[in-house]
């Protein structure tokens, strides 16, 4: 599989936000708003393209890969890259979900250095959990938005 970068522009922010995940991944739908827009420009989010240069997915740092109440359950203490990924629906559930997930940490890894990294996912997404935890991630720390339970999980340096 042969992936590449390309600076999230608008045409493919609002791709992405226009993705439909089936139950219970759902959970991920985006409406496509000119808000959602804009935050997807905000040079924390990359496009992910295949070599037919379809989005197949993308990643983001910083406080846009943070769910934002998990600060106020001390979920994001200093000292760690947090990173957010996405994956076309298309492809999800294939098997790619490795050496995409790889693909993206050496991204980061090369603008960054080997250095911590943090990722929050939701504890009913246990595909996710599952791979993550292949790639050396640990579970750190729980916190709940609603009805929905989130947690960290952390890879050393």
């Amino acid at each position: 599989m042969l992936l590449y970068l390309k600076e999230m522009d608008e045409i493919n922010a609002e791709k992405i936000l226009s993705w439909k995940y089936e139950a219970p991944y759902d959970f991920y739908n985006n409406e496509c708003s000119i808000e959602a827009v804009w935050e997807m420009l905000n040079h924390s989010y990359t496009a992910i393209l295949d070599n037919q240069d379809e989005v197949f997915g993308f990643f983001c740092i910083g406080d846009s890969a943070q769910v934002p109440i998990g600060a106020d359950f001390g979920a994001y203490p200093q000292g760690y890259i947090d990173i957010g990924i996405g994956m076309n629906p298309k492809f999800t559930g294939q098997g790619k979900g490795l050496s995409f997930f790889k693909f993206i940490l050496r991204q980061i890894y090369e603008v960054h250095g080997v250095v911590p990294v943090r990722l929050t996912v939701a504890t009913f997404n246990t595909r996710a959990i599952h791979l993550y935890e292949k790639l050396g991630f640990v579970k750190e720390k729980e916190f709940c938005r609603g009805d929905i339970k989130f947690m960290t999980m952390v890879k050393g340096a």
